[in-house]
């Protein structure tokens, strides 16, 4: 059984900005569930056992080499994607803001991602998933809970 596909996947990712108001995203390739080519907020799925706070950190670690501290919660999104070939998938993506506190962001996983890239928030690239633009959205309208 597949999470995403069988049962609903639990997953997230960080909207990571920076002194300058823009925000961190990646480009989705090759080995990626969905959405390839999609630039998207870094992030993953949430493994059994694991908070998700501590899933998103790992991932950030993982994917850019990057070690975060989570600021700010934004809602989820209900990603719910729908594909006439079978490959329907219902994932629940749980958002946070994060800042870096060391390192510098790189490609840490070249076989799931082929660009990592900042962004001015009112100039995001065209093609970006949902995932994505809901938080950006919610961020840029003030609907997030601060934590620091």
């Amino acid at each position: 059984m597949k999470k995403g596909k069988d049962y609903i996947g639990v997953g997230g990712g960080c909207l990571i900005l920076n002194d300058q108001n823009e925000v961190l995203l990646i480009r989705r390739a090759g080995e990626v569930r969905n959405e390839a080519g999609w630039w998207s907020k870094p992030g993953g799925g949430v493994k059994f056992g694991e908070k998700v706070e501590e899933a998103m950190i790992r991932e950030m670690k993982e994917e850019l080499g990057i070690e975060v501290e989570i600021v700010g919660w934004l809602p989820h999104t209900d990603h719910i994607i729908r594909n006439k070939q079978d490959k329907s998938q219902h994932w629940i993506a749980l958002n946070f803001v994060a800042k870096i506190v060391k390192g510098e962001p790189k490609n840490m996983e070249p076989h799931k991602c082929d660009k990592v890239a900042w962004f001015p928030l009112n100039k995001l690239p065209e093609k970006i998933t949902q995932t994505t633009k809901e938080p950006v959205e919610n961020y840029l309208k003030g609907k997030y809970i601060k934590l620091i």
